[in-house]
């Protein structure tokens, strides 16, 4: 019986101020314990031979699901008080792609993602009208209360009177105002299937306190979330307005298409050193057409796992 083909998937739940000595041990159970579910459940479909699409659609629902993480239930609140919910799949054979930003009240943005490209005419839907197609597509729909959470109301209540950015314009620089134990609680996951191709999925309720309507990376094809059959697939997660900058997702598969670097060359070198350079936090995860994995991130820590079929299989949170 001939051999399958190596797959792997990998899911992260977020970077930033991940430290032991901000997390209880309870918490980090927790953590660990949502991280593994959704793992476990994606590597389940994979085994069957799934493509690599329902692998992240699924263990990003499940994440989306989880009000531990900052996407779906448990995202956090606009400066009006409110869930804004963007998501974005793209999958590596013929680089079709979907994306949602600033939807409300659609229980898994992901899968309105997914249901976007799937349909083919558009690729980026938002607001009222990204509501009227999930309507239209008989997606789960929940009242506001389903998504709120005491801990994200806290956080809201904190920050609300506060400004949202200051911009250092000696060293032109953003720099967030948020307390020591700000995390970027972006979810996503990437994929290698059976058949040897690549999806990616990133999903988040942006920034608590944001205003204006204000859409980060995760959504952006290119950057915040990007896959290439012949390079990889990368989900990002960290301070959005520097990844839009460096278009970072699409960056790592430049640099491995053009300039023939691996994949942990590429992606040290744009979240290392370039990320580093213009003052922008967080990390990504990444997997290439091989099966390799990369997990980068420059922040104190980010909740990450994965699963290979070699038999490889890790969960962590801290560096």
């Amino acid at each position: 019986m001939p051999q399958s083909s190596p797959f792997t998937l990998v899911l992260h739940g977020g970077a930033g101020s991940i430290r032991p000595d901000l997390l209880t041990t309870e918490q980090q159970e927790q953590f660990k314990l949502g991280l593994n579910e959704a793992l476990s459940c994606g590597f389940a479909l994979l085994e069957r031979g799934a493509s690599a699409m329902d692998a992240v659609c699924e263990t990003i629902t499940l994440l989306e699901n989880n009000p531990l993480f900052n996407a779906g239930r448990g995202a956090v609140y606009t400066h009006q008080g409110l869930q804004e919910l963007d998501a974005a799949v793209m999958e590596g054979k013929h680089l079709a792609a979907g994306a949602v930003a600033g939807v409300r009240l659609v229980k898994n943005p992901i899968q309105l993602a997914r249901h976007i490209m799937n349909d083919g005419r558009h690729v980026f839907l938002s607001g009222a009208g990204a509501l009227e197609f999930a309507q239209e597509h008989q997606l789960a729909i929940e009242s506001n209360t389903y998504f709120e959470t005491p801990l994200r109301h806290e956080q809201w209540l904190a920050l609300k009177d506060t400004p949202y950015y200051q911009l250092d314009t000696k060293n032109d620089r953003i720099k967030s105002n948020y307390p020591p134990d700000n995390k970027f609680g972006t979810v996503g996951a990437v994929a290698l299937d059976q058949a040897g191709n690549l999806a990616a999925g990133t999903s988040t309720g942006g920034m608590c306190n944001k205003k204006y309507g204000r859409i980060g990376d995760s959504p952006i094809i290119g950057a915040g979330t990007y896959a290439n059959n012949k390079t990889c697939a990368i989900s990002c997660t960290g301070h959005g307005e520097f990844f839009i900058r460096g278009v970072v997702a699409y960056d790592i598969s430049c640099l491995m298409e053009y300039a023939g670097l691996s994949l942990e060359e590429a992606c040290h070198r744009v979240v290392m050193e370039k990320l580093v350079a213009v003052g922008g936090e967080g990390g990504l995860i990444a997997v290439d057409a091989q099966g390799h994995i990369a997990m980068p991130f420059n922040s104190d820590g980010m909740y990450r796992a994965f699963q290979t079929s070699e038999g490889e299989k890790g969960v962590a949170m801290f560096k």
